[in-house]
């Protein structure tokens, strides 16, 4: 079952997938989200615990076991048709966005991305924030990650729009 979170709020509209995943996300997920073109929040950037990883390694060494992944793992889909430039995930709590995961790389269009948390980390509710090379942003907010095992993100005529499973 996949969630459409749109620019305006969550839309009422579920898709039954295909196949089920190995944790479904909740049908009544109240994520909200906005758009914007400027930071609600200061960008400047913290090293802080709770910031979680980008994982763009192919290996198998990247593959964390169950027992040091945290339960807000999830996998984010770039099918914007727009390179993602910065990338922000922070906990709903927080005033600001911490680091941009990305640093010096990219998301592409098709491109998708583990987001790996630090097992010991507590919070349920985050914000993701993602800009293009142009620095336009969008931005959802509380997202529980801890029942998201992946975010495809879309953007078409002007509308931004995120599934979740």
């Amino acid at each position: 079952m996949k969630n459409i979170l749109t620019a305006g709020g969550l839309a009422s509209v579920l898709i039954f997938a295909g196949a089920c995943s190995t944790a479904p996300a909740p049908a009544n997920n109240t994520a909200n989200t906005a758009a914007t073109n400027t930071a609600n929040r200061a960008a400047s950037p913290a090293n802080t615990s709770s910031t979680p990883a980008a994982n763009t390694s192919n290996t198998s060494s990247a593959n964390s076991s169950s027992s040091e992944s945290g339960a807000q793992d999830f996998t984010l889909v770039n099918s914007t048709g727009v390179v993602i430039n910065k990338l922000f995930i922070s906990p709903h709590d927080k005033d600001d966005w911490e680091e941009d995961i990305l640093g010096q790389d990219t998301l592409a269009s098709g491109q998708s991305l583990e987001i790996k948390f630090d097992r010991d980390e507590i919070a349920e509710m985050w914000d993701l924030r993602v800009e293009d090379t142009q620095g336009n942003a969008i931005e959802w907010e509380n997202l529980k990650l801890t029942e998201i095992n992946k975010v495809t993100l879309h953007y078409k005529d002007g509308k931004a729009t995120a599934e979740t499973e």
